[in-house]
């Protein structure tokens, strides 16, 4: 079979896909894989923009490896491939709930944890951040559970896949909670203004900023007592359906065929943005619908600079007169102590670039990451970026110890693949 992730610019071909529904069936692909000198891989759900996935050699899909072994009043250990969007329900159900979450949830938690993923959060960080033990078979294929004090532990949680198979992951939860969320259109000046204190005055702040105009659609989300205030069912589908999806998608359809037209498309959408408010279920609010198929880089920067970062590429979008139809989304988080964490050691800002699947535009890519790159910037692993190793090792001050804990595990890189050889080396 053909592996084709989600936006359809990664694909491969392995030699071999198995769908393992045990720990012990993983283990022995993993000795497979080693006697017939292959190498192997897990996949996700595909949500990845990069290569991390790929192999031509053994690929297990997550598909058999679902559902919560184990409850406890403040953890839940689930197995590996339990797409969230699962996972998020079987909380609720229970009362329960994960503290902070990214927008998307189809991929599984062990593909989301692997590559970083990461919501937005004045005091919580990442998925990765509320990971408290992780299961996993090693390249010999025997099983490993590590815990916070090991090494392992803290490379392992955003571990690229490159240090085991990734089969439980156990999460720190909290009881359910209501997120009072407020949406509302600000221009961008405004908001570079006041930086500082819209992240200090918010426990969530996302926002978009809409090339070719100074509108921003600014979602900021707290903890609230409730009584629940929901959007009506009608409301949901404006805004979440035919807004953001059917109409988008229209827009940048309309937008590919003809480019110049954006820059009116843009103003348009960006007339058309309102305020609303509403106070429902966390992980409701958390999460987004996406439709529309694109491609996306991401970068990581010190807080600190995350004016310098939006300003320059505001201008430099100006001054290459590049016809962009995706907002630039900008989120922040905490510091983080997992090794290969965006985020770690630092309070970050991320700023993330969007193009429409069917125009792709490298120079957008290539023109935004050398301003990143210039600010300290990390990518993300499971977007689009052109980084290696020699610059890697410069923002990640952990990454030779990620490396020297891979030579000892896997000597014989049993798990690598040319993305992982291209950033780690």
């Amino acid at each position: 079979m053909v592996f084709t992730n989600w936006a359809g610019n990664q694909s491969g071909t392995p030699a071999e896909v198995r769908t393992p529904t045990s720990v012990e069936d993983v283990a022995g692909a993993v000795r497979d894989a080693t006697r017939t000198g292959r190498r192997l891989r897990m996949v996700g759900t595909g949500h990845s923009f990069t290569g991390v996935a790929l192999t031509d050699g053994i690929m297990l899909r997550p598909h058999g490896l679902t559902g919560v072994r184990t409850w406890a009043d403040d953890r839940v250990t689930v197995l590996a491939g339990t797409p969230l969007r699962h996972l998020n329900e079987l909380l609720d159900q229970r009362g329960l709930a994960l503290a902070n979450m990214g927008d998307i949830t189809e991929q599984t938690v062990s593909g989301a944890i692997q590559t970083g993923t990461h919501g937005t959060g004045r005091d919580t960080g990442g998925l990765a951040d509320q990971v408290v033990e992780l299961e996993l078979v090693l390249a010999d294929g025997s099983l490993a559970t590590v815990k916070p004090g090991e090494d392992l532990f803290d490379a392992a949680r955003v571990g690229l896949g490159a240090l085991g198979v990734l089969t439980a992951v156990t999460f720190k939860v909290e009881p359910a909670f209501l997120l009072h969320n407020r949406r509302r259109r600000l221009p961008l000046p405004e908001i570079l203004s006041s930086l500082d204190t819209m992240t200090s005055a918010n426990e969530h702040l996302d926002f978009f900023w809409l090339p070719h105009t100074d509108a921003c659609l600014v979602k900021t989300n707290n903890r609230n007592p409730g009584p629940a205030r929901p959007p009506s069912a009608f409301k949901h589908w404006l805004d979440a359906v035919f807004l953001e999806n059917t109409l988008f998608g229209a827009a940048c359809a309309l937008g590919a065929r003809s480019p110049g037209l954006i820059p009116r498309i843009n103003a348009v959408s960006a007339a058309a943005l309102g305020d609303s408010e509403s106070v429902d279920t966390s992980y409701k609010i958390f999460t987004a619908r996406r439709d529309v198929r694109f491609l996306e880089m991401e970068y990581a920067v010190p807080r600190e600079h995350l004016g310098q970062a939006l300003r320059e590429t505001r201008d430099l979008v100006e001054l290459m007169d590049w016809k962009i139809t995706f907002p630039v989304e900008v989120r922040v988080t905490p510091p983080s102590d997992a090794w290969l964490s965006t985020a770690y050691g630092r309070d970050s800002a991320y700023i993330a670039c969007h193009i429409y699947r069917r125009t792709p535009n490298p120079a957008y890519f290539e023109g935004v990451e050398e301003i990143m790159t210039r600010l300290g910037g990390r990518p993300h692993w499971g977007k689009m970026h052109t980084r290696d190793a020699a610059y890697l090792k410069t923002v990640y001050p952990r990454l030779p110890d990620f490396v020297a804990l891979r030579d000892r595990l896997d000597p014989g890189r049993l798990f690598t693949n040319p993305y992982l050889e291209t950033v780690l080396g």
